[in-house]
């Protein structure tokens, strides 16, 4: 088993940052071979992608409606990632969660993922 913590989420006005983490625990959990996610849902919408990165090339996806303003990092020897958020939008209200899984062929598909964190709240205010 995989445990994921997030934290970070917040009030923030309009055009200001934010720092979202996700650490990830377990006892068979080799982290740096991991694919990290990041979707977020808001209310009375589904699930979407944000943003993705691999364990071993470290190679990363973004969902169009961030890119360029949004940047997903991780830290192997913290078991950590993070999601580094820029130019915030109202549109970018909503819970964000961590998942994380072994092996994943398309980082996209939120169902693909094993293991969920329980969520941090994100409010943009305009």
């Amino acid at each position: 088993q995989v445990q994921l913590v997030e934290s970070g989420g917040g009030l923030v006005q309009a055009g200001g940052s934010l720092r979202l983490s996700c650490a990830a625990s377990g006892r068979t959990l080799i982290f740096s071979s991991y694919v990290m996610g990041w979707f977020r849902q808001a209310p009375g919408k589904e699930r979407e992608f944000i943003a993705a990165i691999r364990g071993t090339s470290g190679y990363t996806y973004y969902a169009d409606s961030v890119k360029g303003r949004f940047t997903i990092s991780r830290d192997n020897a913290k078991n950590t990632v993070y999601l580094q958020m820029n130019s915030l939008r109202p549109e970018d209200t909503a819970v964000y969660y961590c998942a994380a899984d072994p092996s994943l062929p398309n980082v996209r598909v939120d169902t693909r993922y094993d293991y969920w964190g329980q969520g941090t709240q994100v409010t943009v205010s305009s």
